[in-house]
């Protein structure tokens, strides 16, 4: 639940203190105006237009911190994506030579504090099981020969970060977190299948 500012407590009884003064000041004044013609209805007029640009002016204040939380969302997104992008492509970049370079592993360093900060939990959890299989199998940084190893856990942190991503999609669409998994892993070892032939 959102907590209320101070801010907000001011704004809310200063209109309150407007709203209480407006009506006991039009109700004298729509009572004074009866012996003058026309000046009820303009005293009417009046209050509508007020109350009228007071409640537009309400919603468009919500609206507007709703449109800018939306805004927050959408970038955050789209730097998540970026960042796990980023990360599939250096590991494929090293998956593709037999041998890790320094830079790369001083790229795959700089991309770990990357995730820290935009990756959900479990995807942090998931990246470091991967980098211990990463460091197991890349001992005398020649990867050539743990293909398959790389590759069960490249999948097992590629389901995290889909359900970083679009977990909630996959829930509307009634599929669960296990069967993505499988079809993950089930790719995963086709893939690997298919190089080792």
């Amino acid at each position: 639940m959102n907590k209320i500012s101070s801010r907000q407590i001011f704004i809310l009884l200063l209109t309150a203190a407007t709203l209480i003064g407006g009506y006991f000041y039009f109700r004298y004044t729509y009572k004074i105006s009866d012996s003058v013609p026309f000046a009820q209805e303009i005293t009417l007029i009046v209050l509508g237009t007020v109350a009228t640009v007071l409640i537009t002016a309400a919603l468009l204040n919500q609206q507007t911190a709703v449109e800018i939380k939306k805004e927050q969302s959408i970038k955050f997104l789209e730097l998540k994506t970026k960042v796990y992008e980023t990360l599939i492509d250096l590991l494929e970049e090293m998956s593709l030579t037999d041998n890790i370079s320094s830079e790369e592993l001083i790229k795959l360093q700089f991309l770990t504090h990357r995730l820290a900060i935009v990756a959900a939990p479990p995807v942090l959890e998931e990246y470091y099981r991967f980098l211990q299989v990463i460091t197991e199998c890349t001992r005398d940084r020649d990867i050539s020969d743990n293909y398959e190893e790389l590759a069960k856990a490249l999948g097992r942190l590629t389901v995290q970060i889909r359900a970083d991503l679009i977990g909630e999609k996959d829930i509307q669409d009634n599929y669960t977190s296990k069967y993505i998994e499988y079809l993950i892993t089930r790719n995963s070892d086709e893939s690997v299948e298919m190089e080792l032939n």
